[in-house]
């Protein structure tokens, strides 16, 4: 039974995200967490990024890790039927005219300003990143949301590794010119209907304690509170 996801860059960091099982007690977890924090210090990593339950916090800031946030996690059913939207067109990078530079620079327009404080890397390690976990195709995973051919937004669907139908998106965001206006709402929507055609049976998504405006686009998309988990990280010396 997977405890922990993990997800490494060698030389950099570890992301590791505690796995819940309501049948698994809170000592197995700590234990289980002691030793792969154990073989992280044999590593040169320079951090370590952890979601963990709050109730370990202390023991956490004992061990010499600092608090960053608080996520919280929505979950939802797909058994909607996710329509399209009238005026908005949904393209996929790899059938796009648009480059990888110029999608790393709407991913950081649709970044910008964000109420998230867990803002751990660069455009350029993002990007890395969509190659690393994504694979080779991962261009068929971004999608661009356009109004009157612009580009407003971008999602980037993806089924949780591990799983067969955990839909998550790797990455949802607005440009900041059309907050405010109801597309997060709508392009979110239009997201749980990529999740579905990819065979996604349910979602997961989360966001900073702080995102108020997150919260509400997905509870008018029919999602409800899971759970909360505590940010925390700590680095090499």
């Amino acid at each position: 039974m997977e405890l922990y996801s993990l997800i490494k860059k060698d030389g950099e960091y570890w992301l590791v995200d505690q796995v819940k099982h309501n049948e698994v007690e809170n000592e197995r977890y700590v234990q289980a967490f002691a030793k792969l924090l154990s073989e992280w210090y044999k590593t040169q990593c320079k951090y370590l990024s952890l979601l963990m339950d709050q109730k370990n916090e202390q023991w956490l800031l004992g061990q010499g890790f600092h608090k960053v946030s608080s996520i919280v996690e929505y979950a939802c059913s797909l058994d909607a039927d996710f329509k399209g939207e009238p005026g908005i067109d949904i393209e996929l990078l790899s059938q796009s005219n648009m480059d990888d530079a110029d999608f790393a620079k709407l991913y950081e327009r649709c970044r910008s300003g964000s109420a998230n404080k867990n803002n751990l890397f660069t455009m350029k390690q993002i990007m890395e990143s969509l190659e690393n976990e994504l694979g080779n195709n991962w261009r068929s995973n971004c999608h661009i949301f356009k109004k009157d051919g612009q580009p407003i937004g971008i999602s980037i669907p993806v089924i949780e590794n591990g799983t067969v139908d955990e839909g998550r998106l790797f990455y949802f965001g607005v440009i900041p010119e059309m907050r405010g206006k109801g597309f997060g709402t709508i392009l979110h929507r239009l997201s749980l209907g990529l999740l579905k055609n990819m065979n996604a049976t349910y979602y997961v998504g989360s966001t900073d304690e702080n995102n108020v405006h997150m919260f509400r686009i997905f509870e008018r998309n029919g999602c409800v509170l899971r759970d909360k988990k505590g940010i925390y990280r700590i680095n090499q010396e």
